[in-house]
């Protein structure tokens, strides 16, 4: 079945390119020619500093700045726009959360709940809060086979103690989409806040903060076609109006003394600098291609190409899948071993078929050591793959173990 949107994507179509296969979307996803010449089109046409100059280039600069936004804020039904904080990505975000919020609000004694499957990024900035208060950080553990995470072991480790709970919406992973809106309600019964890294879940399916009842959630735009460097926090407006600035020094203030200063309001006060304008218009582009796509095919043909590779993978002598059998509940992502092969050997091999996978620990090592597994190979898919490539992706698979010399 021919894949209307691939010809939107130059990556596939130059030379250095021909026959690619990429399976680690992600990692990082490719980007369209509508991003890429939207971010042209701002250098060709708007370029100024945004927010600072009066005269009209500055002030169109602006206006595509907070356009940006606004279709930010439309993307995952934020109440306001001021709601939306542009940084560089989820990693930035939640460390403006712990640094910004949770350096004021977790005390000696408290909790932070995390889920197990969580990546680095939504486990060491709580690390480094629970050293610096004296607080505890409690691990929620998932279904070592399926890696659902269920709401009896929420409830379990979510108490009174608990300050923040934070759980990624998708794991890089598994792939196992969390209940947040349940999580959420256990959260704040408890009087904590909830904070869910939606890196992996906003390029994939539909997301309504407002639903769900996040406290914070964070994106990166170039998991979703958007260039790198440039992502979103959404927070609720009255925990940010409360909360410090993370970084400090121009366009964030309102007045500067010589001993003093006052802050700008929401949401520019988390902005320190010059700001990635061009790169925020390219974010606004891919949210409109996808929109225009919409989430739910999105969400449609990644799951039939996870089925299809998972069930290919099935019938692959000594290959392992880690984590849910269906194929359903794996957004795209599919993590695996083969018996006697190191997931680095694999990537190397694939990759020189021209198939380009992920071999590693993914950025999750506490995970890895509770599933027992140091290091694993993952076939990240997004709707721009096809069924043709799973096919020629799972008749490689076949002959790995040939290619290192088994016999079998």
């Amino acid at each position: 079945m021919e894949n209307i949107y691939r010809k939107d994507f130059p990556i596939f179509s130059a030379k250095e390119n021909e026959g690619l296969i990429y399976f680690d979307s992600a990692a990082t996803s490719q980007k369209p020619d509508q991003v890429i010449e939207a971010v042209d089109d701002y250098y060709k046409k708007n370029n100024a500093n945004p927010l600072r100059g009066l005269y009209d280039l500055s002030v169109r600069a602006t206006d595509e700045y907070e356009n940006a936004r606004h279709a930010c804020a439309e993307f995952i039904n934020a109440k306001e726009d001021c709601e939306i904080i542009f940084t560089r990505n989820t990693t930035e975000s939640i460390n403006l959360i712990a640094y910004s919020y949770a350096m004021e609000n977790v005390n000696a004694g408290d909790e932070i709940a995390v889920c197990i499957t969580e990546h680095h990024s939504n486990i060491l900035p709580w690390q480094m809060v629970c050293k610096a208060k004296n607080a505890k950080l409690v691990y929620m553990e998932c279904d070592k086979e399926t890696g659902v995470l269920s709401l009896d072991e929420v409830k379990a480790k979510v108490g009174k103690k608990t300050k923040i709970v934070a759980t990624g919406q998708v794991s890089n992973v598994l792939g196992i989409t969390h209940p947040i809106k349940e999580i959420a309600k256990i959260a704040h019964a408890n009087g904590a806040v909830m904070v869910v890294d939606g890196a992996q879940s906003a390029p994939h399916m539909k997301v309504d903060v407002q639903d769900l009842d996040a406290d914070f959630f964070a994106l990166s735009g170039h998991k979703m076609c958007a260039p790198m460097g440039i992502g979103a926090l959404y927070g609720k407006k009255e925990i940010l109006s409360k909360m410090q600035p993370f970084m400090r020094g121009g366009e964030m203030i309102e007045y500067v003394t010589r001993q003093d200063a006052t802050f700008a309001e929401l949401p520019h006060k988390f902005e320190a600098g010059t700001v990635n304008a061009a790169d925020a218009v390219g974010l606004a582009a891919a949210i409109r291609y996808l929109s225009d796509i919409r989430l739910e095919n999105i969400a449609e043909h990644d799951n039939r190409l996870a089925c299809m590779l998972i069930e290919g993978l099935k019938n692959v002598p000594h290959v392992n899948i880690i984590g849910n059998p269906d194929g359903n509940k794996h957004c795209g992502i599919v993590t695996f071993t083969i018996d006697g092969v190191h997931p680095h050997d694999i990537a190397s091999v694939l990759d020189s078929e021209k198939i380009a996978i992920r071999a590693g620990h993914h950025c999750a090592q506490p995970l890895g050591e509770y599933l027992g597994i140091n290091s694993s190979a993952r076939a990240s898919l997004y709707f721009y793959n096809t069924e043709d490539e799973v096919a020629v992706f799972l008749e490689k698979i076949k002959n790995v173990r040939k290619w290192m010399g088994y016999k079998d």
